[in-house]
């Protein structure tokens, strides 16, 4: 008797992709290279290679990545705690919002046709895509507990969570663009 074969299964290609990105990623997430010092803020770059793989290869193999990513992130606030660790205890948030990351950012990317603006906005909305669910969801589910935790009133911490969305979250979107494009581009040039 045979078995049902999946519909849809990685190539090799997309595997060894999977492997590399994630292997960057957890590369950035454990080492000071995942954030560029521009100061007074600190941008983070590790959920580039999330975006740049579902640009690449599509929306799944993004998707894998973004769980790598968030499986690494939720381990680092495990072991090394820090005040608001507590944040990405939360498997939704450390992991699922990572997966969004390269769902997102695949989709698009197909949406807009593969063209070369398409990586840019791709790229831009991706990194958003993080910004938006961690302090989204951070400000839904535990608002509370992280006023408390810095101690700060309730207009205090939602004017935290918004400054740390206009000061990193734009530049992070910035770089990823300015990352992502001639990654992607460079690529497929090498494909052809």
């Amino acid at each position: 008797m045979q078995t049902a074969t999946p519909k849809r299964r990685l190539q090799t290609r997309q595997l060894t992709m999977v492997g590399l990105l994630s292997g960057i990623s957890i590369l950035l997430s454990v080492t000071p290279l995942g954030f560029i010092p521009i100061p007074p803020i600190s941008p983070t770059i590790m959920h580039i290679p999330v975006i740049i793989g579902a640009l690449i290869e599509g929306p799944l193999v993004g998707a894998l990545i973004g769980a790598i990513f968030g499986l690494t992130s939720m381990i680092r606030a495990f072991t090394t705690p820090t005040v608001t660790s507590f944040i990405f205890w939360n498997p939704l948030i450390s992991v699922g919002v990572r997966i969004l990351i390269g769902v997102v950012s695949g989709y698009l990317y197909r949406a807009l046709k593969n063209r070369k603006s398409g990586i840019a906005v791709s790229a831009f909305l991706g990194s958003m895509t993080n910004t938006v669910g961690v302090l989204g969801l951070a400000y839904l589910i535990y608002f509370e507990a992280f006023a408390k935790a810095l101690g700060f009133t309730r207009e205090a911490a939602t004017l935290g969570l918004l400054s740390i969305a206009a000061t990193n979250g734009i530049p992070e979107a910035v770089l990823s663009v300015l990352i992502s494009v001639p990654v992607v581009l460079a690529y497929k040039k090498i494909k052809k």
